[in-house]
């Protein structure tokens, strides 16, 4: 059995994909930072490992995987889930908004990847996939320091990708497009009607809709995949 670790994978996207990767048969750890009674519901739920730590936290995350590998080895599969959002004017955003936006979604990256590798490298496999975001491709107006540490993501996967193939190792990344999580629950239904009629399929995406690629990626289907940035958006990206 193998075990894939989620970090983030309290709510939204995280969890969804928890849920799928424990359905299709894999050994499942749930990574929260603050929300414990949400990752406890859903780890009960599912039988799955809860783990807390704050990725962005160098101390935290080595604590999170000597727990794991006294537990169960290391991790094959490790989804970099965890990640900030917010919407601001670049003239607005504070050095410490634009500090904890990339010591989340960038440095967090870091901390787990290396904690996750010398397991991998030593078995001579394993999957990396990280969550990235449209606008990590294109940017998005009021969203600068959003958009500059999801392009960053993007960056990283590829050059690691470089890096690891020698190792057997495969790193990709998704890059969803507007998905309904607690990220969209402060637009209006006059935004959401905006952003469906930008998108081809007419629709927005759902959380089982990123789980489900996620899934592709750490599966066999995905064993000739690497440095690759997979979007699905509904084709509002193309």
């Amino acid at each position: 059995m193998k075990t894939v670790l989620i970090t983030g994978a309290s709510r939204g996207i995280g969890a969804q994909t928890a849920r799928i990767f424990a359905e299709n048969g894999y050994r499942v750890i749930i990574n929260y930072n603050k929300s414990k009674d949400a990752a406890e519901v859903l780890a009960k739920e599912l039988g799955a490992s809860i783990i807390c730590a704050d990725v962005s936290q160098k101390s935290d995350v080595e604590l999170m995987f000597s727990q794991i590998q006294n537990e169960f080895g290391g991790v094959d599969i490790l989804v970099n889930n965890a990640g900030i959002a917010q919407a601001k004017m670049f003239t607005d955003i504070t050095e410490e908004e634009w500090d904890d936006m990339f010591s989340v979604n960038v440095k967090g990256i870091f901390n787990c990847t290396k904690a996750a590798l010398p397991y991998m490298i030593h078995k001579k496999s394993g999957k990396i996939i990280n969550i990235s975001s449209i606008w990590g491709i294109t940017g998005a107006s009021c969203e600068v320091h959003y958009s500059a540490s999801k392009a960053a993501v993007i960056g990283l996967t590829k050059a690691l990708a470089k890096e690891l193939g020698p190792s057997g190792i495969t790193v990709n990344c998704v890059a969803p497009g507007v998905i309904e999580t607690d990220m969209c629950a402060s637009l209006s239904q006059e935004d959401i009607s905006a952003l469906k009629d930008e998108t081809p399929l007419g629709c927005i995406g759902t959380p089982d809709d990123i789980a489900k690629t996620v899934l592709f990626l750490a599966s066999g289907g995905g064993d000739f995949l690497t440095g690759q940035v997979i979007s699905p958006n509904g084709g509002m990206v193309i």
